[in-house]
This record gives structure tokens, C-alpha cells and sequence, in this order.
């Protein structure tokens, strides 16, 4: 009865009418700073935002890691927004499956997707699929309540030994979470399951491997900062390593990030350590590039084959990269962990570069398929990493939805004469001839309040709720 009111307060006035429509696929950073914008600048603009899960704010919920709570803060910024009297929340709603592209073009007058990558970039090398390996993605989605992952069961308690594949933030938040004490992640919003699975877990070691050296690791100072000050832990960093040839001094001194990593890096490998029984180990283990996973007896995952790698140079490009050497080197773990990068999905009429994982756009217009790279998409574009590719922090998506929205404001002051659209009237009235149960904010906020309640009672920021089914039933007390 609730929605059925809904539509037919929106059919019967006509405020919408005299408004610009806008549809933004996505309710991440990259989609509330695009929808923030557009209120801001567009005094006549009405935005819905669509999300496949129930729950808002996309990685700043899912992706950032429990012991950052501090990065959260973002949360308020964004719910300001999102209950904004011109902007509504459809949750539990999903692109492809519940409502089509071409649909919501039909609805609305402007459609921004801003839903971010929720797949993963592979190796292509035998033994991939074997149990025990995963995706960084899948492994943070595990510990932050993802629903999508929340009945995963990652190998933490019949192995000593991870190794995780990559040396970027991700993985060495992974690397960090595996390896802190967890009475420190006891006063987080880490999902419960998580929690108690790490309590158990066997882990005492980690591996943290990558292509290139030192001299190019991916992570930030910050990030390198907060995992080499984890107290009794031991760092292995392998002296010869660090030797720096003439290139690398060069790349040093023209980026001062890079130096200061390398720096610690180096700082790190000459600290002494008392050395204890109970005692976890980091090891950083550079110049290498998985050839296959091993399987064990019994079909799982044992350890890796690496291919030694150095450095070549790109003559045309000027970058070095890594490339094999012929020889290689077995190590055992029961748990591997990718963490090589995410990667955006495409869906059905929509042009999509599937080698970069990206949606072609000029400043986040979108280009038609099928053309030469120069006819666009009338109304629809493109923000975050499906425009740009999974790189940046939170705020690197600030600067992406500033040039997105700039076009999409650029576009409506030439004047174009179109079909005015029925925006938010017509989405609901779709929804409920189809009989979909979608979450407003309103309902949002009831999940909101019931895990903060109870992270209130056991002194954490929250208790998530984790299973699809629970949240739905909480969002629509």
C-alpha cells in the first residue's frame, strides 16, 4: 500500500514535470559525489540513485577496512546527500536483472553509471580455480560483511602460511588484517564471522609478492607505515633486493611517494627483532610472477611456481616492466590471495572495453558501441572506475565526478529540444507492476539504526548485518 500511495502522489502532481531526471547507477563514492554535484549546480534536477545491494556507499561499507574507521567519516557527507529532498534510494535493485539499460534511458532523461568494479582480473595460469585461492576482493567483501560473500570460507585455520599476490594497498590491508592482533579489530565494525574465524585462524605467516622491486612497490607510505608498526612482528626483506640500479635511482629521485616507500622499506630490512616462538612474520618478496598454483594431494592449493622476473624498458613508453628469466622457485602455502586488480562488468547495450575493463567515454561521455570512438551516447554517462579503471582513493573519485558532471551540465545548457521523461514516477510504477522489493533510504536508515544499536551494546561502531535475507527484512520492518 505504502509504494502504490507513493506512485500515485507522483502521477496525480506535477512538480516532476518542470524537472531534469537523472538516474545514477551506483551509490559508491564516485556515484554520491556525482549526485552531490548535480543537486548543487542543477536547482531543477531530480536524481535517483539504483543499487544492487540493500545497504548504501558501496566500498566506503564494504571496501574499506574495518580498522580504517577513520575513512568512514565520509558516511555523513553522503547520507546528507542521499536523503536529500530531491534524491531517493532504490536498494536491492540490480542493472541487467530487475531493470534493463535501455529502460532506464527510457525513463530518464540523463542516466550516469557509476557502479564501480565488482569482478576480478585474472592471471590465466594453470591451477587457478583450485580451493584455498581467492580474490582480494572476495577476501574484503569476507571480513566487511559483504552479503554477497558472507558465507565464504577462507582457508585462516589449517595453514601457517598466505601468500598474497600483489603489493598494493589492498594487499597489504589483507596482509595487515591477517596478521594484527585481534583484540585491536575486537573495537571495529569487522563482520562477526570474521572476527571469531580470525580468533581461531593459524596464520603466522604472510608473503607478500610482487612482479617488479622495491624501487616500484605499489602501496603508499601510509599504508606501508600502519603494517610495519604491528607490534612482535618480524619483517623479512632480502638485502640484495634493495640494490638500486641507475633506472631506479632515477624513478627514486622524479617521484618522492616512491622514495619515501622505498625508504621504508629499505629502514625496515635493517631493524633487528627479537625473535619469539609465537612470533608472525612479513616477508616482502619482490621479482617474481606466479607460473602456476600447485595443487595438493587431495586437489587443493599448496604453493605457488614463480618465475624469477627483472626489469626491461618500453622504448616507446619509457616504463619498465617485469619480465621472466627462466628460472623458478616453488613456495608453500595453503591460502593465496590475488590481489592484481579489480574489474568492471559490462551489460547488454553498453560499448565496453573488456582489455581495460572500462567503459569508452570523452570526459565521461559515453561512446556509442560499435562506433569510431566519436559518436556518443545522448544522455548517458559514465563515472568512478567503469570510467576510469579501478585506480585512486576515495577522493580521486571527488575530481572524476567534477569532469563528468561538468559535461553533463554542458550538454543540458545547449539547449537540445527533447522528450521530457517521467523520472521517479515511472521507475516505481515499473517496479511495482513487476513486483520488485526495493529499499528505500528510509529503510536504509532502519538497518542503520539496528547495527548501531547493538555496536552500542558490545562498544564496536556497529554489528553489520550480513545475510541478504535480514536485511531486507530489517529494511522493510
Amino acid at each position: 500500500m505504502r509504494r502504490t500511495r507513493i506512485s500515485q502522489f507522483l502521477r496525480q502532481t506535477g512538480w516532476w514535470r518542470r524537472s531534469i531526471h537523472v538516474c545514477v547507477v551506483g551509490s559508491g563514492p564516485a556515484g554520491l559525489y556525482t549526485t552531490e554535484k548535480i543537486l548543487k549546480q542543477h536547482n531543477g534536477a531530480i536524481i535517483d540513485i539504483v543499487d544492487r545491494l540493500p545497504t548504501p556507499f558501496g566500498l566506503v561499507r564494504t571496501g574499506v577496512a574495518p580498522d580504517h574507521q577513520e575513512t568512514k567519516i565520509v558516511i555523513n557527507q553522503f547520507s546528507r546527500t542521499a536523503s536529500n529532498e530531491r534524491c531517493s534510494f532504490f536498494g536491492n535493485l540490480s542493472l541487467g536483472r530487475d531493470i534493463s539499460l535501455s529502460e532506464l534511458r527510457d525513463i530518464y532523461d540523463i542516466v550516469v553509471l557509476a557502479y564501480g568494479a565488482e569482478s576480478d582480473r585474472t592471471l590465466n595460469i594453470p591451477g587457478e580455480d583450485l580451493p584455498n585461492i581467492h580474490s582480494a576482493r572476495e577476501f574484503v567483501w569476507w571480513y566487511n560483511g559483504h552479503p554477497d560473500c558472507s558465507n565464504m570460507s577462507p582457508n585462516i585455520q589449517s595453514t601457517d602460511t598466505a601468500i598474497i599476490l600483489g603489493q598494493g594497498n589492498v594487499a597489504l590491508d589483507i596482509a595487515r588484517i591477517l596478521l594484527r592482533p585481534t583484540r585491536e579489530l575486537e573495537t571495529t565494525d569487522m563482520a562477526d564471522y570474521a572476527l571469531e574465524a580470525l580468533h581461531r585462524s593459524s596464520i603466522r605467516k604472510v608473503l607478500l609478492i610482487g612482479r617488479r622491486g622495491p624501487a616500484q612497490a605499489a602501496c603508499t607510505a601510509k599504508e606501508l607505515r600502519e603494517i610495519l608498526s604491528i607490534k612482535d612482528l618480524r619483517v623479512h626483506i632480502k638485502k640484495r633486493d634493495l640494490l638500486t640500479s641507475s633506472a631506479d635511482e632515477e624513478e627514486l629521485n622524479n617521484d618522492r611517494r616512491q622514495r619515501r616507500v622505498y625508504e621504508l622499506l629499505a629502514k625496515a630490512s635493517s631493524s633487528l627483532h627479537s625473535v619469539t616462538s609465537t612470533q608472525k612474520e612479513l616477508h616482502f618478496i619482490f621479482f617474481r610472477k606466479p607460473h602456476q598454483f600447485l595443487p595438493s594431494f587431495d586437489n587443493r592449493v599448496r604453493g605457488v611456481s614463480f618465475e624469477k622476473t627483472c626489469l626491461a624498458k618500453d622504448f616507446e613508453s619509457g616504463k619498465r616492466f617485469a619480465v621472466g628469466t627462466g628460472q623458478f622457485e616453488e613456495l608453500d602455502a595453503g591460502l593465496v590471495l590475488k590481489s592484481i586488480g579489480y574489474k568492471s562488468v559490462s551489460v547488454p547495450g553498453l560499448a565496453f572495453d573488456k582489455q581495460r575493463g572500462v567503459v569508452p567515454n570523452i570526459k565521461g561521455r559515453v561512446v556509442k558501441a560499435n562506433s569510431d570512438q566519436t559518436v556518443l551516447e545522448n544522455g548517458l554517462y559514465v563515472v568512478g572506475w567503469l570510467k576510469r579503471g579501478p585506480t585512486g582513493i576515495i577522493a580521486t573519485n571527488l575530481y572524476c565526478a567534477e569532469e563528468t558532471v561538468e559535461s553533463v551540465l554542458e550538454d543540458l545548457e545547449k539547449g537540445t529540444e527533447r522528450k521530457r521523461k517521467q523520472g521517479r514516477p515511472g521507475l516505481v510504477e515499473l517496479l511495482e507492476s513487476r513486483d520488485i522489493q526495493y529499499v528505500t533510504f528510509m529503510g536504509w536508515e532502519k538497518i542503520d539504526m539496528k547495527e548501531k544499536a547493538e555496536g552500542i551494546r558490545r562498544n564496536r561502531p556497529r554489528i553489520k548485518i550480513t545475510e541478504w535475507g535480514e536485511l531486507l527484512r530489517v529494511a522493510n520492518e
